[in-house]
């Protein structure tokens, strides 16, 4: 591998509480790879104009709220799941600077439920109607959901999320937030909206084995994961999810410099590559984890617990 050193960044507004500098500096570091991450903050209609301006060091960007559906006209190529989901988070350059998206936001969802439960839901709920959600649907299908509810402030913004149910196949219920207050005890719920947004939200698990994957972080617990830990039910954070989705880049990223920028790590069209959990997967995992104020390594989950204490701000970026 070349020694000469690499330009990576997380890219968004509002940026300044992202934790994904200190998981990619905890991961290079591990790797030992001359690899310098940061963060900018690039507003929608900004993102063409910043990626133009950069030079050969610089090679890839993560990518949060607003830029996840911008950055797709901007790439050359477009892997098979970021092209059905139609959401990019990653982007890596290659040598002649050709522009590579790829989505570890669904491998984020997944290996997080995946490594702390043996969730198998037949039905979901997402909550919101933003970028992040299309991964969560999609991870829902992806963990055996084939009935998929939305809910979301404004039901006429959920045409992508419709056209994607229709895709996979899925039966899809679209309705207001509000309505919320009169359902039944749910089975698997993953919440995309931002930090406080669902605190008043009355939703409370079906059983012992329910999940709630809550994508906020700061403040944790929130109020909607501490309703639905004190029912019973299972509750995974925004960091699970957030160290998972960066293991995925820091892979994708040292593939491309050393083997070509298409590689792919789990991000296929239907999203079913597993991981190669290699030694040095899970010691990226470990020191990411380390990093946040995790656990080492993921528990299983018991049934009358939250799972995790994190650390930071925000929500997954």
């Amino acid at each position: 591998m070349t020694t000469a050193r690499r330009s990576l960044a997380v890219l968004g507004s509002p940026i300044g509480h992202s934790l994904s500098p200190t998981l990619h500096a905890a991961a290079y570091e591990t790797l030992g790879l001359p690899f310098d991450y940061g963060r900018a903050e690039v507003e929608s209609g900004s993102l063409a104009g910043f990626v133009d301006s950069l030079d050969p060091s610089w090679l890839g960007l993560s990518l949060t709220m607003p830029l996840k559906r911008e950055v797709l006209p901007l790439l050359d190529t477009v892997s098979p799941l970021a092209s059905r989901l139609g959401v990019a988070n990653t982007v890596v350059f290659d040598a002649e600077g050709r522009r590579h998206g790829h989505n570890t936001d669904v491998d984020g969802i997944v290996r997080s439920v995946e490594l702390r439960h043996d969730a198998r839901p037949t039905a979901a709920t997402i909550l919101g109607g933003g970028a992040t959600a299309a991964s969560a649907l999609f991870s829902a299908w992806r963990l055996g959901a084939r009935s998929i509810s939305i809910r979301l402030r404004d039901p006429r913004r959920a045409g992508d999320l419709t056209a994607l149910a229709a895709d996979l196949g899925v039966e899809v219920d679209v309705a207001p937030l509000d309505e919320l207050a009169s359902s039944e005890p749910l089975d698997f719920v993953v919440s995309t909206l931002p930090g406080g947004a669902a605190d008043d939200l009355p939703i409370r698990p079906r059983d012992a084995d329910s999940v709630l994957v809550d994508v906020a972080y700061e403040p944790w617990p929130t109020r909607l994961a501490s309703r639905w830990a004190d029912g019973g039910g299972i509750v995974l954070s925004g960091l699970d999810m957030l160290v998972e989705q960066a293991l995925s880049q820091v892979l994708l990223f040292r593939a491309g410099a050393t083997a070509g920028a298409t590689a792919t790590v789990g991000d296929d069209g239907d999203g079913d590559a597993p991981l190669d959990e290699t030694r040095d997967a899970v010691r990226v995992r470990e020191a990411m984890r380390r990093a946040v104020g995790l656990a080492d390594r993921p528990t299983r989950a018991s049934s009358t617990r939250a799972s995790s204490t994190p650390v930071g701000g925000g929500t997954p970026s």
